[in-house]
């Protein structure tokens, strides 16, 4: 038989594993909760045509997209927003603003597999409809803020820009929106050189390619200076000079609230997805150069899929990405200490009571398991061990005949005799 492997740039998870994404998953859910976001669920299978809309190039390059049964044009969603405006727009028409919606896992996208980076890869995803307040903006870095707090990490920033400087330059110079989103896509790979050229091939004055490449140059952490040289350098393009202060606006909602996180402004900052129109931001830990979050907003998306024109952001948080740099930064998991029951029958003729024992335990809402491998006492109290069992209750014929089991502290190495009546109470205050 062939040694089967996982399909590159898959991955396995297993139990410890498994655990820490569940971990920030849940941290996740409950800022969704604290926040009002509604949870969702969408399909994993999309039609092509919904995911390319404005997914950008280099997303639509990697998608996972193949013909269905019902030779319909198809495709593994490679993030979440689509699906998210495809549900407002087909479902969702009639419900109050602002729509406050969370989903969570999986996603697709044809990469080259490397640390950060894989084919299959989770989410948590938060999405605001309805509102085009600079507050709203304001909540998507706050509660994203509130994770990275939440989940212990400490020296991490905030790469944040706005779209709208960009697209208004480019907007007042009379290039069209498809050629935009190619100059926005040559800027989100970094290659600022080809950028101007494009910019310059697709009708740009050679005073606007002087204006973009002043605009690259225009970043750094205060966010004061930065906002205003990038105001200085947009002069004369009334619609970059809006974005630029409807950031400012955002950014002092935001740390006049309270919210303090190191903040990188990039006045020529894009991302990849074309439907971005406002606010975009990523975040990012030290020694890691993939973005642990990133998102922005997106204005024109639901009326693109017909719906009536709505305003939009959103972000969305890399679950795995998360969990490698909690690894990398030695940020442990605040996870309180479980309790685990292993019950050990002393010979066979106990199995059934052994069984009826950890039904009643788990009725108490204990974690409690039988040995099912027919081991003697002590290779049990062996294999215990290594599994982190918290506590052993052994079934012995002489203890059982007085309605009694011995139960065994695995951490302390301490054994009592104790009633059956009384053993969920005595777990209990063992770990309480």
């Amino acid at each position: 038989m062939p040694k089967f492997k996982t399909v590159r740039g898959m991955r396995d998870f297993l139990p410890k594993d498994a655990e820490k994404m569940r971990y920030v998953e849940v941290a996740a859910r409950n800022i969704a909760r604290l926040y009002g976001y509604g949870e969702v669920i969408t399909p994993i299978v999309e039609h092509y045509n919904l995911l390319t809309a404005k997914s950008g190039e280099e997303i639509r390059k990697r998608m996972y997209a193949f013909r269905d049964m019902g030779d319909r044009r198809v495709a593994l969603r490679p993030e979440f927003t689509a699906s998210i405006a495809r549900l407002v727009t087909a479902k969702m028409r009639q419900e109050p603003k602002p729509m406050k919606l969370f989903c969570a896992g999986s996603l697709y996208r044809y990469d080259e597999p490397q640390y950060g980076r894989f084919r299959e890869f989770w989410q948590a995803n938060y999405e605001l409809i309805g509102s085009s307040k600079p507050e709203a903006d304001a909540e998507i870095l706050t509660l994203t803020y509130d994770l990275m707090e939440r989940l212990g990490f400490r020296n991490y920033w905030f790469k944040i820009g706005h779209v709208g400087i960009l697209r208004g330059i480019l907007t007042q110079e009379t290039v069209a929106e498809e050629q935009q989103n190619t100059i926005v896509q040559l800027l989100d790979k970094k290659k600022w050189n080809e950028a101007l050229t494009a910019t310059h091939k697709l009708g740009a004055s050679q005073s606007c390619v002087a204006v973009l490449k002043k605009l690259l140059e225009t970043r750094g952490k205060d966010v004061s200076k930065v906002l205003k040289e990038a105001k200085h350098v947009v002069e004369g393009y009334e619609g970059a000079v809006a974005a630029v202060e409807n950031l400012q606006e955002i950014l002092e909602l935001t740390r006049n609230s309270g919210i303090k996180f190191e903040t990188l402004i990039e006045a020529g900052f894009a991302r990849g997805l074309e439907y971005y129109t406002g606010m975009i931001f990523e975040c990012y830990v030290p020694n890691i150069e993939v973005a642990l979050a990133g998102g922005g907003r997106y204005d024109k998306l639901i009326e693109l899929f017909g719906g009536e024109p709505t305003p939009a952001l959103g972000v969305a948080q890399g679950i795995d990405r998360l969990v490698l740099a909690m690894k990398k930064h030695g940020v442990t998991p605040k996870v309180p200490e479980k309790t685990k029951v292993m019950i050990i029958p002393v010979d066979e003729e106990l199995r059934t009571k052994a069984i009826e024992l950890s039904i009643n335990l788990r009725k108490a809402k204990i974690p409690a398991e039988v040995e099912v491998m027919g081991r003697a006492v002590s290779k049990a109290l062996s294999n215990a061990d290594r599994r982190e069992v918290t506590h052993a209750v052994i079934v012995g014929p002489e203890e059982l005949r007085e309605g009694k089991v011995v139960l065994k502290d695995m951490k302390n190495r301490e054994q009592r005799t104790v009633e059956i009546a009384n053993l969920s109470k005595e777990i209990l205050e063992d770990t309480s």
